[in-house]
């Protein structure tokens, strides 16, 4: 955290100082700034929000105990010295964008896209991190609480700052954008995850583009040349363009991919800067199209093509939940990437199952999408096809919302079945796995087979090995 006094705080805000009987406004905000109480440091400021079940203000003193040294507030609170202001949200914002630009010599990374965000988001901070120090979201801190959570991490030293940005309506990633304006803007894809709240895919297109608007003109822009919409962006700002993908007028573009058994995927990728051959450790043909993007933003961050191809391919696991392969003792190999689910990371994750199944008997463990709206039905329905198509040996439908997945036809060569809960679904599993299965669990994360998957693994002595994956 770049240092604040609470005096600061408060004329950036608009706020009014309350010192504690033995503290004044001169006390310096130096910890991380936190929205949970049992986050706090020593140094810490805390947000005291308000949210549908709980109000922060009843957790200052928590806060205070474990060592933060102030609030930000909407009403006095006597157990820690405090900036008293009318809305904490935009306050918490203000503070954000105040450090960005006390930070000197910062480049801000934004990347957003309807699947893969955090993902890319994991591997740009790792890439980046060989280059200069580097701040990256924790987990999918992509909201505009999580946000100024990330940017209030970043101190003197930081050159690298990669932000998340998610959207579920117009105009929210502008909002994020005012928090922590982008140099380089990447925007992996427009698909159909949170249809149901925007009505459509081309109001997704729009949120979307709201990144690509917030550049300069001495900004760059890096969008996917094999999504039409995305593409499309480059009419959206004034900033340079750089297409990466596997299209042919792509600047950064990757040829020859083969995907192995282990489900990693190997290229030839064409740059500016010269060719090189790639081999990603992280599972799943998804992870080109997010390596490329990275590639495109570390050439233009001054990395070298050499260590950036080399940092990517070594890049492991960041994030819970997302394509994690995990080898049981008995041979069963776990993929678990069940932190969230829309239709494309399904898709994506039942390619990379198919991958790594070859001569093994696969389990799909496949749970509800949800925000599709009136697509929803559709959706499940097309996934259920694909795991058929790809060939699944065994899949299993858990929840109400999913079932469309199981009424679809019958194929030879896939079994299908529908549980009611993970419960069912446990018991289902634990009766039939055996020695060389791989099973993947893939859902939207209130249907709670990431937690299963755990179960499953907990169950056996094994030995993880952790990679990222869809969404």
């Amino acid at each position: 955290m770049i240092p604040l006094s609470l005096k600061e705080i408060a004329d950036l805000t608009g706020g009014t100082v309350h010192a504690s009987p033995t503290t004044g406004a001169d006390v310096v905000v130096t910890g991380p700034v936190v929205t949970d109480s049992r986050e706090a440091q020593a140094g810490s400021l805390y947000v005291a929000r308000v949210g549908e079940t709980a109000d922060g203000h009843d957790f200052v003193a928590g806060a205070a105990a474990a060592g933060a040294v102030a609030a930000l507030t909407s009403r006095p609170v006597t157990e820690l010295p405090c900036v008293v202001v009318e809305d904490v949200q935009e306050a918490f914002a203000t503070v954000a964008r105040a450090v960005v630009d006390r930070a000197r010599d910062l480049t801000v990374v934004g990347i957003t896209g309807s699947s893969g965000k955090t993902t890319t988001k994991d591997l740009l901070g790792t890439v980046l991190s060989a280059l200069a120090p580097t701040i990256a979201p924790v987990g999918s801190y992509n909201s505009e609480v999580g946000v100024p959570l990330t940017v209030t991490r970043i101190d003197e030293g930081t050159r690298f700052l990669v932000v998340e940005m998610g959207a579920r309506g117009i105009g929210h990633i502008a909002y994020l954008t005012r928090i922590a304006p982008p140099r380089i803007a990447v925007v992996l894809n427009v698909g159909t995850a949170h249809v149901g709240e925007f009505g459509s895919r081309e109001a997704i297109a729009v949120a979307k583009g709201e990144l690509v608007e917030a550049l300069t003109e001495d900004g760059l822009a890096v969008l996917n040349a094999d999504d039409p919409v995305v593409r499309s962006m480059a009419g959206r700002t004034s900033a340079r363009v750089i297409l990466v993908g596997e299209s042919e007028d792509a600047q950064v573009r990757a040829q020859d991919v083969t995907v192995g058994s282990d489900g990693r995927a190997r290229f030839r990728v064409e740059t500016p800067a010269g060719n090189r051959d790639v081999a990603m450790t992280l599972v799943g043909r998804h992870h080109v199209g997010n390596a490329l993007a990275v590639l495109a933003v570390a050439l233009e961050c001054g990395m070298g093509l050499d260590d950036a191809v080399r940092e990517i391919g070594a890049a492991g696991v960041v994030s819970r939940w997302r394509m994690e392969v995990t080898e049981l003792a008995d041979g069963i190999t776990v993929v678990n990437d069940a932190y969230n689910a829309n239709p494309d990371s399904m898709l994506a994750a039942l390619a990379a199952l198919e991958s790594m199944g070859s001569g093994r008997r696969t389990w799909a463990v496949l749970g509800s999408m949800l925000e599709l709206g009136q697509e929803s039905d559709d959706a499940h329905a097309g996934v259920g096809r694909e795991a058929q198509r790809r060939g699944v040996d065994e899949l299993v439908v858990v929840g109400e919302v999913a079932r469309p997945m199981s009424e679809i036809a019958a194929v030879p060569g896939t079994t299908v079945r529908w549980v009611p809960d993970a419960a069912a679904a446990e018991e289902l599993l634990r009766a039939e796995l055996a020695a060389g299965d791989v099973v993947l669990f893939k859902s939207s994360r209130d249907a709670g087979l990431r937690w299963l998957g755990d179960r499953v693994i907990e169950s056996s002595t094994s030995t993880t090995t952790t990679e990222e994956g869809t969404a």
